[in-house]
């Protein structure tokens, strides 16, 4: 199962976490298989991103790959603009991928994650890193 993880992070925090690994990626150690991730500074910027259609569509495009947007638009019974609108910003994110002008879903699983207290969260992007001691 293809999956990609979503989480809310630090700017800053993440330009340590990634200055870490590529530290420990010069000192020649086995790092794991990378696993995608996509990245917020805000879970107000997740949800704009992310809305309650866009996810809705990536579903449907799972279950129904090979569709072009206006047969998208079509199916769903949504405005073709807002459909086209979408269909862009989710090929930007890479959740959708655009193959001879058909539409497929790379991932079989979207994992989210939002850290309440800063430690957990400062665990969690340690363990990114691919520090797995947290």
């Amino acid at each position: 199962m293809k999956r990609i993880e979503i989480d809310i992070s630090d700017p800053k925090q993440e330009q340590h976490s990634l200055q870490e690994w590529a530290r420990r990626v010069d000192l020649g150690e086995d790092m794991p298989d990378a696993v995608p991730q996509l990245r917020f500074v805000s879970l107000h910027q997740l949800h704009a991103t992310l809305t309650e259609k866009r996810l809705e569509m990536l579903r449907f495009v799972a279950g129904r790959e090979g569709l072009n947007t206006r047969q998208i638009a079509q199916e769903t019974g949504r405005d073709y603009k807002n459909v086209y609108d979408d269909v862009q910003r989710l090929c930007e994110l890479g959740l959708l991928e655009k193959r001879a002008g058909k539409l497929f879903a790379p991932y079989d699983e979207i994992v989210t994650r939002y850290s309440l207290r800063i430690a957990a969260w400062r665990r969690s992007s340690a363990w990114f890193a691919g520090d797995r001691r947290s």
